[in-house]
Parts: structure tokens; sequence; C-alpha cells
């Protein structure tokens, strides 16, 4: 009899081609232009015909939900609304995929991610919040902390950065915190994308054989697969101490990218209520022409060598 890794070994090759065929997608997705994906969602454009049907529904629902957060852009700057979206979870469950289809076509300037590197050494003397409150929305702004406070709950707890104490007063703390943070007029939503254990080494293997990932695994990853178990207790903690009605935690299941991207997307959208804001039309002014005026030849040596 097979144990479960074994299983899981067994079925790598398929499962290695699927994910090769959704870094394509990635690509493909992050490149197509509107018309092309016209075509593709009308059924006349074949390229890659096997798995086009999966992949046809995949891009419609992701086109129709980014459409869906033009408007939830156009209503929170309308409104002056203030939006704070944490996403936790383990190293690979694929937290910044969905970050980066929510951001793919809206504003930066209105929806901006934060990830914060490693505290320095002043930040660490600080009040532990301090580091994140510079980053909290204005009135018509939304921010996405891809990783966030809940640091000292999971990595930190888990790799000896913080003492039992410091935990403690995290626990009795955040609470506190972000019920202020919503009494300030801030709507918090709070992700936690789950995967099982076969599916974060595979992910972690795909890195390891993919050059163009690679940059993604730190040491930091790389110890984290090992202390999978602690990790598991650290989140178990965490939920029970900071699921609150205030600020409660909704959790994503992950092992399927796609299907998490869709639905976190779906949900987020479902957790404010946003509403169309009429636009005026936009006219596109006359352009003024100066008969006096002759434009200057640029050198050649300015340009950038057209290789392609």
């Amino acid at each position: 009899m097979m144990d479960e890794h074994e299983k899981s070994e067994r079925a790598n090759p398929a499962r290695i081609e699927a994910e090769i065929a959704d870094s394509f997608d990635e690509e493909f997705e992050m490149e197509m232009d509107d018309a092309r994906l016209a075509r593709l969602l009308d059924g006349h454009d074949r390229d890659g015909e096997a798995g086009l049907l999966d992949r046809q529904v995949y891009f419609k629902e992701l086109f129709r939900l980014q459409r869906e957060l033009i408007k939830l852009q156009d209503w929170v700057v309308n409104t002056k609304a203030k939006v704070v979206v944490i996403f936790e979870g383990r190293d690979a469950a694929g937290k910044g995929g969905v970050i980066k289809r929510i951001t793919q076509r809206l504003n930066p300037r209105v929806v901006r991610v934060v990830a914060l590197p490693a505290p320095s050494e002043r930040e660490r003397s600080q009040w532990y919040f301090q580091r994140y409150v510079p980053h909290l929305p204005a009135a018509g702004e939304v921010v996405l902390f891809d990783r966030s406070w809940y640091n000292r709950a999971g990595v930190e707890r888990v790799m000896g950065f913080c003492t039992e104490n410091d935990l403690e007063e995290f626990f009795r703390t955040v609470p506190e915190f972000e019920k202020m943070l919503v009494r300030s007029g801030i709507t918090l939503i709070k992700y936690w994308f789950s995967i099982s254990d076969d599916e974060q080494h595979l992910r972690f293997q795909m890195r390891i054989h993919d050059p163009i990932k690679q940059w993604k695994l730190s040491p930091m990853d790389l110890e984290s697969r090992r202390r999978w178990e602690d990790y598991t207790k650290a989140k178990e903690a965490m939920l029970e101490h900071t699921h609150i009605p205030e600020a409660r935690w909704w959790v994503v299941h992950a092992d399927d990218k796609k299907r998490a991207r869709l639905n976190c997307i779906q949900h987020l959208l479902s957790q404010i209520p946003y509403q169309d804001v009429p636009r005026a039309p936009v006219v596109l002014p006359e352009r003024v022409h100066h008969p006096d005026y002759s434009r200057a030849p640029v050198p050649d040596d300015l340009y950038v060598p057209a290789i392609y």
C-alpha cells in the first residue's frame, strides 16, 4: 500500500503539467488586451484548444469581477470610504496571485499594496503596531496588506523572533486595535489562504525547478516547510484569539489557484455595499495647432535600438 506522500509523488507529472499551463495562463492573462479577451470569450480564439472551456470560464469570470472591482474603486473614491484587506496564509498559498488580479486593472493611487520587509532595529523598539499605522488608508483609499501585523502570530512566533510575553500582549492588544480601526470608519476584511501539505510541497518543488520563480523561495520559506505543524498550531491559536465580530476571519480554500482567486474576489465584493457611480460623458478636447510651431528633430542616438 502506498502512503499519501507516495501517491502525491506519483501524481506529480500531471500536476506539474497543469502548473506549467497555469504559468502560461498567468502570463497570457497579464498581457491580454481587451480585444483578444473578447475573441477568447466569444470562442473565436482557438489558441491552445486543449482545456479551452475551463480557461474560457475562468477568464470570463475574472474579467467580470475586475469590472466590478472598478465599480468598487469608483464608489470608494466617491464616498471617501476607507478599506483595509488583510491577506495571510502559508507560504506559496497564492496570496500574491489574488492581490495581483485585484489590482491588475485598478488605479494604484486608490488601491495600493503594502508588503513590509523585516523590521529594522529601530522598528523593533517601537510599539508593535506603529510601523503599520502610517500605511492605513485615508478617505477614498483601499489598502491591501500582503501579510500584516499578524506576522507576530505566525512567522515571529514559529521562528522565535518574539517572546511568549510579546505574543500574549499581541493577542490582548490586536482585538482592541482592530476595534479602534473599525470605529474610525475603516472597513476591515481578513483572509486566511489555506492549502494542503501536498499542495505546498508541490508548489515549492515548482519554484525550485523554475528559474523565473526561484526568487520567491527565501530561507524563511524553506524553513516554514520543515515546521508545517508548528505553523498549523500558530494558525489555530491566531484564529481562536482574533476572530472577533468586528473583524472576523474568512478562510479561502486555495489548493486550486484559479478558483481561489475568483472566490476571494467575489467574496470581497460582497463585503462592501458599493453601488454604481454615475459618470459624466468624457469628451476629448480638440488639439490646439499653432501654425508657427515646428517640431525639432530628435537625434538618432537618443532612441532605444529597434532590435525587435
